[in-house]
């Protein structure tokens, strides 16, 4: 399983470059590039200030990606 994320693209709608979003939520430009290509999972604390940055429910931004998983 994987966790999926739209924050490259609602950064886009927002116009926010990295280091814009990086600073409203208190990290990093490279955090926030990890967070994008996928080679992060942010904190549920930073993955809520992400969403609230955006105004969007957690749902609408970060997915959990089933796919390959074995059915039980």
């Amino acid at each position: 399983m994987t966790i999926l994320n739209r924050v490259k693209e609602l950064r886009a709608r927002f116009n926010f470059s990295q280091s814009v979003l990086a600073e409203k939520v208190g990290v990093t430009r490279q955090t926030i590039a990890a967070i994008e290509k996928g080679d992060y999972v942010p904190s549920l604390l930073l993955a809520l200030m992400i969403c609230d940055v955006f105004e969007l429910k957690m749902e609408d931004v970060f997915v959990l990606n089933k796919e390959g998983e074995e059915n039980e």
